[in-house]
Formats: C-alpha cells, sequence, structure tokens
C-alpha cells in the first residue's frame, strides 16, 4: 500500500542514493529530492543527478506521478572548513584516528538538519538517505545509532515527527544491487551503472561492468567488488 506522506530524500546522484530514490519513489505519494554543492571534489555528481532523475521518470511512469520537486543547497562553507581528501586534491589515506581522510566532519549532520529544515517548509515528513554501517568506511555520521539520535533532535527541534529512513543501513553493496532489481528490474541496474556516479575522484572516462569510476579509490572498489558479487548470486 502507497503511504500518503511526503518524502525528502537526499538525493546525491550516486549508486546508494538512487537506490533510495527508488525505494522511496516505490512507497510514498511524493517525493522530492535534494543534493548539497559542499565543494566536493567528485562534483561531476551533481550533474549526474538531474540525468538519473529524468531517465527514471521517462522509463517508469508509474514513479514520474510521485517525483516531484528536486533542490540543490550551497554549503560551500562546509568544504572550505573541512581539510579532506573529499574537498581538496590530496591522497586517500588512513588517518591516525583510524577514520580514511575523505571523512568529511559534520556532514551528513548538517545535511540532515538542512534537510529537515526544507521537509518542514514542503510539508514533508519523512527523510530518506543511503547511509549504511555495513559497507562503509567507517563514517560515524553513517552508523544507525547517528541516524536514531538525529531522528529524535529534530523531530524535538521541529516540534513535528520526523522520521528517518535509512533502507540500506544493514546490507552491503551486493544486497543495495539486488534491491534495484527487485524495485526496477534490469533497467534500473542498467540505468545505475551507466548514469550515477560514487567515484571519489570524479572519474567519469571508463565505464565498467559496474559502472563509471577510477576503479581504485574506495568508492569504486565496494561498488565493483559488490557489483561482482551480485552478478554471482552471492
Amino acid at each position: 500500500m502507497t503511504d500518503n506522506r511526503k518524502a525528502l530524500v537526499l538525493f546525491s546522484g550516486g549508486q546508494d542514493s538512487t537506490t533510495c530514490l527508488a525505494w522511496a519513489l516505490d512507497r510514498f505519494a511524493a517525493v522530492e529530492t535534494l543534493a548539497f554543492d559542499y565543494g566536493q571534489r567528485h562534483r561531476v555528481e551533481l550533474d549526474c543527478r538531474t540525468t538519473v532523475r529524468a531517465r527514471i521518470a521517462a522509463q517508469f511512469p508509474a514513479w514520474a506521478g510521485r517525483l516531484g520537486a528536486d533542490h540543490l543547497l550551497d554549503l560551500s562553507l562546509l568544504g572550505q572548513i573541512s581539510d579532506t581528501a573529499l574537498t581538496s586534491e590530496r591522497a586517500i589515506e588512513l588517518q591516525a584516528n583510524g577514520l580514511p581522510n575523505t571523512f568529511v566532519p559534520g556532514r551528513n549532520l548538517l545535511f540532515l538538519t538542512f534537510a529537515a529544515t526544507l521537509a518542514y517548509r514542503r510539508g514533508a515528513s519523512v527523510l530518506v538517505g543511503g547511509m549504511c554501517e555495513t559497507d562503509f568506511s567507517g563514517y560515524p555520521d553513517c552508523r544507525d545509532n547517528t541516524m536514531k539520535a538525529l531522528q529524535v533532535a529534530l523531530s524535538l527541534g521541529l516540534d513535528a515527527p520526523m522520521t528517518l529512513e535509512t533502507p540500506l543501513m544493514f546490507i552491503d553493496k551486493a544486497a543495495t544491487w539486488r534491491l534495484a532489481e527487485q524495485l526496477g528490474g534490469e533497467a534500473l541496474v542498467k540505468l545505475v551503472v551507466e548514469d550515477t556516479h560514487t567515484c571519489y575522484l570524479g572519474e567519469r572516462g571508463q565505464l565498467h561492468a559496474w559502472g563509471h569510476g577510477c576503479g581504485h579509490c574506495p568508492a569504486c572498489e565496494l561498488r565493483a567488488k559488490g557489483f561482482a558479487a551480485y552478478r554471482a548470486g552471492a
């Protein structure tokens, strides 16, 4: 049954957020999308978003009527105060604290706060994000406990129920590929491969079996490994 609430999907244009967008369109009566320009090194993802949205609307008529407005917020200040491999030209490596230097402190905390503010104004009560603590780089702001705490804080701070949905939280990348197939068949899998962007380095040159990317950054390695396991039926 369709959930009559309006959902706002944090939609970067990558594999995970595209799968989450399909998941939301399959469930909620109205869905809007939101992205952030924070000076990310892989800013090409923002260009991919419009293509992905257009292809979803064209190829999945049942979802097209539910897909509403798109929003892009300027959070360049986050990039200005960050010193990470996602916001500057530097090698990706592990830091002394055990976290990779692709971790942007406060990113998801800010994203969800701004998303909740926009959702409140747009009449949406559900936020959908691709955070995951299964196949991930150890980012503390991707963990389920962080999401649960934010859900409480945002709902209290707005004095309105705000539900945070994270459909990928406890599944690996192979299962994420399978979820895309379950939601939209091979057509959605093909769309994810050809049109989404996940590579941290912003590489769009070569199209691999699993999609565009440099093939060696952590994001590409996770995506490629997950795709291989998915195709192998693992």
